[in-house]
């Protein structure tokens, strides 16, 4: 499954928030309440890259995430921009 952070912008008194989810979902405007607001955008976080100091770790949220990303390291580079590549190399479905 897929991890995105959602954002959001209330149709009612234009408070703007974000939220990470498993989809691309409606949320509740944390300000007045507001239901069923729609996301205006989403990044896809799925695949992030983290330093750990001597390399960087490609981490995937796994199929059965839900509520937590639940990130699981798929690779190691010695670089960032070899890790962002790997990430942009092959669909999403091709990884572990």
């Amino acid at each position: 499954m897929a991890w995105y952070r959602n954002h959001y912008e209330c149709y009612r008194c234009s408070e703007a928030w974000e939220d990470e989810w498993s989809c691309a979902c409606d949320d509740e405007c944390p300000a007045c309440g507001a239901r069923h607001a729609s996301p205006v955008d989403s990044e896809d976080l799925t695949f992030i890259v983290v330093d750990e100091g001597h390399y960087f770790a490609v981490l995937k949220s796994p199929d059965e995430a839900e509520h937590y990303p639940d990130y699981r390291e798929v690779i190691r580079f010695l670089s960032r921009g070899l890790a962002e590549a790997y990430i942009r190399a092959e669909p999403a479905e091709a990884f572990v």
